[in-house]
């Protein structure tokens, strides 16, 4: 058993600030990661952090902006705290090293992004993730943090009390990829997830084969409810083959979307008559895919992305990434011809419901960067915002968990008993139901020793892994995986309706009943990548199904989500949180108000247009 005061799950951007943020405040730290720091997919993000940091702009319009682009379904005091904290950690990172791109005059450069009423988006080049991190991890080592590399954690150690509010977390359970151990973590203080998105729920994304939902199925199965998890970014501009993200920043320094007849369609077309390829990402993705569908597609696909007119000396400055990325991934040399973009899936706005704080509503457990939901992104997030919320929170729930008193929270969490609650229109039972698979089957520890719940925890862990292990025939994880990616793709995409949703939950269900099949062909103890993705898939389908539940009870438009019954948003029924509970296997939607008040204004929802 290892022992720390505070246990960060994952080492991307949100991981290792929150581990800097509780080393400093003397707490004994360690980081527990599947990958090494800088394979993170924090490192693929290429655009920008906004942070209000010039004369003419200020925290209060970055964060009327970011409520505006969350369709008024974001919660005030996240967001506000999001463009509160963002220029200090933008100063922050810079004092470290951070190298971002810089005017003639030596100021840190910005540029226009999506939805921003004010070129707030800081940047180093197209990479800047990949800086941030490297920028993140040097702080890391030079503090001695622990890092467990290559360790994947299979469940949070928590206790079993009948309301989650009752549960404590006390720990993790990590499988040693190089050596095939099982061993548990204990945290005396808290444990934080930070383990990034859920792309591999589809099968075209911006997201790295990492990215398979863990936190939040672990946090969800746990007792944490999931949050507006119906809200999937779909990225407008990515390459058709790959799925590889093309940086807003393109179009940020005035790259143009034309469709095969040569149209300008954001303007032509009426999508967004002000701010034409500036648009907020959900409005663009739509456009783009309409073109499509109308016929003025390219090879009935994607639309051209042209940046030839910025001027090769431009172009080689600020986006020479994107350069490589398209000739390597399209062979298109972006200095002599347009770039073939489609929409492509890229963030997870939902997910472990916390405060703004990071806490979540199990006493020790945090949650920090994309797999949290503090709701600053609402129903759409902004270019640009992802990278400040994985700093502003990480170090938040860094401090939070180390023992520092950010005072009372104004974002509530886990049920209250009260709540609004509804059914969900499928014809195929939720969850895992009627799965009889008792191996498989999680359970919290009824012992109340921190010790003795994470010595149970590990040693069921090392039963199902015996259980996958012994079997010498079945199915194979990537089968399972690849019917859910496909139903995902297909039926809850940017376009979505009820007989598609109900479609892909019975796909869901089909999977998690060939779930029990699941078997490990590799018989090996060493970097056993195959037991490791079995595990991954489990977590895939779990939020999967909580996407697609929360797509079909949402009878609205709003943001990111699109329904084909429901063309208009309904702030009379819908300006509340959709939150999922696991219900020991047997999941309950409910509702949450959203939380428009903020420091000294109520934000009142408009018509959103650009």
């Amino acid at each position: 058993m290892y022992e720390h005061d505070v246990l960060v799950v994952g080492a991307g951007g949100a991981g290792l600030r929150a581990a800097v943020a509780a080393h400093e405040q003397g707490a004994d730290v360690a980081m527990v990661t599947k990958l090494h720091p800088v394979r993170s997919h924090t490192g693929a993000a290429e655009g920008g952090i906004n942070a209000a940091l010039r004369e003419g702009d200020s925290w209060d319009l970055h964060a009327y902006d970011t409520m505006k682009g969350s369709d008024y379904l974001g919660d005030a005091p996240s967001i506000e705290k999001l463009a509160k904290d963002a220029p200090g950690e933008v100063i922050k990172t810079e004092h470290w090293g951070m190298p971002f791109s810089r005017e003639d005059d030596g100021r840190v450069s910005q540029r226009p992004f999506g939805g921003l009423s004010f070129p707030r988006t800081t940047y180093a080049g197209a990479e800047t993730g990949h800086h941030l991190l490297h920028t993140l991890y040097e702080q890391v080592v030079k503090r001695g943090i622990t890092v467990y590399d290559e360790w994947y954690v299979m469940n949070l150690a928590v206790t079993n009390e009948d309301d989650p509010r009752d549960r404590s977390c006390h720990g993790v359970v990590g499988y040693d990829v190089q050596t095939g151990n099982i061993e548990g973590f204990k945290a005396r203080k808290g444990v934080i997830l930070a383990t990034g998105g859920v792309g591999q729920a589809f099968d075209h994304t911006t997201n790295a084969v990492s990215c398979t939902g863990d936190g939040q199925a672990m946090a969800y199965r746990a007792g944490v409810p999931m949050e507006d998890m119906e809200f999937v970014q779909f990225h407008p501009t990515t390459l058709p083959s790959t799925g590889v993200l093309i940086s807003e920043g393109v179009r940020g320094e005035g790259g143009i979307l034309y469709n095969k007849n040569g149209e300008r369609f954001m303007f032509e077309y009426g999508y967004a008559n002000n701010d034409g390829e500036l648009a907020s990402r959900d409005v663009v993705a739509r456009a783009e895919l309409t073109e499509v569908n109308e016929g003025r597609g390219i090879e009935d696909e994607y639309v051209h992305l042209d940046m030839r007119h910025l001027g090769e000396e431009r172009i080689i400055d600020r986006l020479e990434n994107i350069l490589h990325l398209a000739r390597d991934f399209e062979g298109v040399d972006g200095l002599e011809e347009p770039m073939p973009v489609k929409p492509g899936q890229h963030y997870e706005m939902g997910g472990i419901e916390t405060n703004e704080h990071g806490q979540t509503c199990i006493e020790g457990l945090y949650a920090a960067g994309e797999c949290a939901c503090a709701s600053v992104h609402g129903a759409n997030r902004l270019g640009g915002n992802a990278l400040p919320e994985l700093m502003v929170f990480g170090a938040r729930a860094g401090n939070h968990a180390a023992g520092i008193d950010l005072g009372e929270p104004e974002v509530q969490t886990g049920r209250t008993g009260d709540e609004e609650r509804d059914e969900v229109d499928s014809s195929v039972t939720l969850g895992e139901e009627g799965i009889t698979g008792s191996a498989l089957a999680d359970g919290g520890a009824t012992l109340s020793s921190p010790d003795e719940v994470l010595r149970a925890t590990v040693d069921r862990e090392k039963q199902r892994v015996d259980h996958l292990m012994s079997k010498e025939e079945g199915l194979q994880h990537a089968e399972i995986r690849a019917k859910v990616q496909k139903a995902m793709t297909r039926w809850v995409n940017v376009f979505r309706e009820k007989e598609g949703l109900q479609k892909a939950l019975e796909v869901i269900r089909e999977a998690r009943e060939l779930y029990e099949e699941v078997y490990v062909a590799d018989p090996s103890k060493t970097f056993n990548t195959d037991l490791q993705m079995t595990y991954e898939t489990r977590n895939v389908i779990d939020v999967a199904e909580a996407i697609t539940v929360g797509a079909l009870v949402r009878e609205e438009f709003r943001g990111a989500h699109w329904r084909k019954e429901h063309q208009e948003r309904k702030d009379e029924n819908w300006l509340k949180h959709t939150m999922l509970d696991w219900n020991g296997g047997s999941p309950e939607v409910y509702y949450k108000p959203v939380v428009l008040e903020g420091e000294d204004k109520t934000y009142e929802p408009k018509e959103r247009s650009y």
